[in-house]
């Protein structure tokens, strides 16, 4: 922008919000009006051109061209009037987003027009000043403290797992994803083209559902798969002798969750038989501790998500083409992290300073 020249050129930011202010009938007419006067200005015409089309005098429209050059958006708000100064920087906006709207509002958080019309400021504004402080009232995230009453100990063995697998010894995370639909969309899927992506209906059919039981080999990324229709204390059982099987005369360390099949009495009685397999179960809303849970979560956002499939039985075949490629081009998985630095976030403290 060139004051000199009185050239006005818009980012694409700058463009929408005007574009918005200019045809909204909640925005108030004289910045509606403003915002006209710039995008006509930016669209090439003339100071003479542009009072002539909306109806302004030559000078109205040189002001507020010349304000939009001087100071962007902001410029187009009206001027603080004397005696009643009002200055709202980003330290006020930051300060009434930090405190809920108010119960009249029915609204959970602040928007940028809502608290925008609350200060008298544009929202351009309010949106500005969140991106400066990094504020984004519209998300949330959860969290969730572990009541383990051996979480410290837990912690310490499965971390001690990944991080220094015993001599010989080899260290395996088995899991169950339970419940896979076998999803089939109503059309075919649309492939990828140049500057289109891939297009699925939103709606599909259901054909069933299987679970995938899954052992990752940590220190080479190698997955042991099987699909059961159910997941009880029977298909766990049945699993470990498939392991068993896969890893045969080797000392196996097994991580496990703490669901109860994993657990039960007869899992107790057929480790018993078998003392070269050792269960390590992670902490109460400790499972992200298993590492499987990441393969579970790359063949769901790779394979099974993506798919459209008219049977369990293709929903297996694509599960199992999909491992055994994986298989292919496997690689190590590294734990990074110790106990000492996941124990102090794993547990609720017992005081608090947060506001709210």
């Amino acid at each position: 922008m060139t004051r000199s020249t009185g050239v006005v050129e818009l980012d694409e930011h700058d463009r929408s919000t005007l574009t918005r202010w200019a045809r909204s009938s909640s925005v108030r007419a004289g910045l509606a009006m403003r915002a006209k006067v710039v995008l006509a200005t930016a669209d090439g015409l003339g100071p003479s051109a542009v009072s002539r089309q909306l109806g302004l005098s030559r000078p109205t429209v040189t002001q507020w061209r010349d304000r939009f050059l001087e100071a962007g958006l902001d410029g187009l708000d009206d001027a603080p009037r004397s005696g009643r100064p009002k200055v709202v920087n980003d330290a006020i906006i930051l300060a009434a987003t930090l405190e809920p709207p108010p119960p009249q509002l029915g609204v959970a958080h602040w928007s940028t027009r809502l608290l925008a019309h609350e200060l008298k400021v544009s929202d351009a504004t309010v949106a500005r000043a969140w991106r400066h402080c990094g504020l984004k009232p519209w998300r949330r995230e959860t969290f969730k403290f572990s009541t383990d009453p051996e979480l410290v100990a837990k912690v310490h063995d499965v971390v001690g797992l990944h991080l220094n697998s015993p001599e010989k010894a080899i260290v395996l995370c088995v899991d169950e994803k339970s419940q896979i639909q076998a999803l089939e969309r109503t059309a075919p899927i649309l492939p990828l083209r140049p500057g289109l992506p891939e297009k699925a209906t939103h709606d599909d059919a259901r054909n069933g559902t299987t679970t995938l039981f899954a052992a990752l080999e940590v220190a080479t990324g190698k997955v042991t798969d099987h699909c059961y229709d159910r997941h009880d204390k029977a298909e766990f059982g049945d699993f470990l002798e498939k392991v068993a099987r896969a890893y045969p005369r080797r000392e196996l360390h097994i991580v496990v969750d703490n669901y109860h099949t994993h657990q039960h009495p007869e899992i107790q009685a057929w480790l018993e038989k078998h003392p070269r397999i050792t269960l390590h179960v992670t902490p109460t809303s400790g499972s992200w501790l298993n590492l499987v849970e990441v393969f579970f979560g790359i063949i769901t956002r790779q394979a099974i998500r993506r798919g459209s499939f008219a049977s369990v039985k293709e929903l297996v075949t694509a599960i199992t083409l999909f491992i055994d490629g994986w298989n292919d081009r496997c690689r190590p998985f590294v734990w990074t992290k110790t106990a000492e630095q996941i124990l102090p976030h794993a547990r609720r403290q017992p005081t608090s300073d947060a506001r709210h």
